[in-house]
């Protein structure tokens, strides 16, 4: 979408032509505030008084039609100078004004494509950011559901194993051990020998209820610690894009003074931009 509409009324041709008319009539239903109307060729147009003419004419054909009927036309003059023209003309020469408008709305344009890219830039680096950290949270939480399953694990390896130690202990004398374990014996037996000792102190007839009951107990965590799933994460290569994106963004959003700036140095001259 053009930013002006520049309509040029040349006073030799067909101007004020039915097909004209119509194509700035559209136009101006709906983007009058971005139309510019100038008189082109104005040294061509013959005298001021021809001139004024000549605006009249154009400005009553505008008025018949509705959608471009309105007070207050603004209709500068613009014209080529002939710098090989050995007599001066009169007509006023707006087309300086002209690059004024255009040298404004490029401005503006410069500046509002700088602010977009500033709020798109944010919003951009705000869902990246919210993306690593749900990747960091899930991290977290797959952390800690490692733990636990590891901790059940453990548990239902473990509780057995210390189960037939102890019942392997508490039935062997320190000599069996020590022919079958060398050395290790004197260790093991330190430290089993305490536990060795509760078993020794649960009755005979419900031994093997306790034993059922350690095994179901170390059935159970092996099960539970498979009950605790990972959520999906990012891989590295995408976590490291990631962050590189957001990274960038960061930089984009820091640089939007300097790149507005070095767009005016390359707009004005450097005495200027000084001033």
């Amino acid at each position: 979408m053009a930013d002006l509409v520049f309509v040029f009324f040349d006073p030799m041709g067909q101007a004020l032509c039915k097909r004209t008319l119509t194509i700035v009539e559209k136009m101006w239903a709906s983007h009058s505030e971005k139309i510019r109307l100038y008189l082109a060729k104005a040294d061509e147009a013959g005298s001021e008084t021809d001139r004024q003419k000549v605006l009249m004419q154009i400005v009553q054909e505008l008025c018949k039609r509705p959608g471009l009927n309105r007070s207050g036309f603004d209709m500068p003059t613009i014209y080529l100078p002939d710098i090989m023209a050995t007599k001066p003309t009169r007509c006023a020469n707006q087309i300086e004004e002209a690059c004024i408008e255009i040298s404004k709305c490029i401005d503006q344009t410069v500046q509002n494509a700088l602010n977009t890219l500033e709020n798109d830039s944010e919003l951009l680096r705000e869902k990246v950011e919210n993306i690593l950290s749900l990747d960091a949270q899930a991290r977290e939480r797959n952390l800690k559901r490692k733990v636990r399953g590891v901790g059940l694990s453990c548990l239902g390896i473990i509780l057995p194993l210390s189960l037939l130690t102890m019942i392997i202990v508490a039935n062997s004398t320190e000599q069996a051990m020590e022919r079958h374990l060398g050395y290790l014996s004197i260790y093991i037996h330190q430290f089993v020998m305490p536990i060795a000792a509760f078993w020794q102190l649960i009755p005979q007839e419900y031994h093997l209820q306790f034993i059922l009951l350690c095994v179901g107990f170390s059935a159970c965590c092996l099960i539970l610690s498979r009950c605790f799933p990972l959520e999906k994460v990012l891989v590295p290569r995408e976590l490291k894009s990631f962050k590189m994106a957001s990274e960038v963004l960061k930089d984009t959003i820091a640089q939007k003074k300097t790149m507005y700036s070095a767009y005016l140095r390359q707009s004005v001259s450097e005495e200027d931009f000084r001033q």
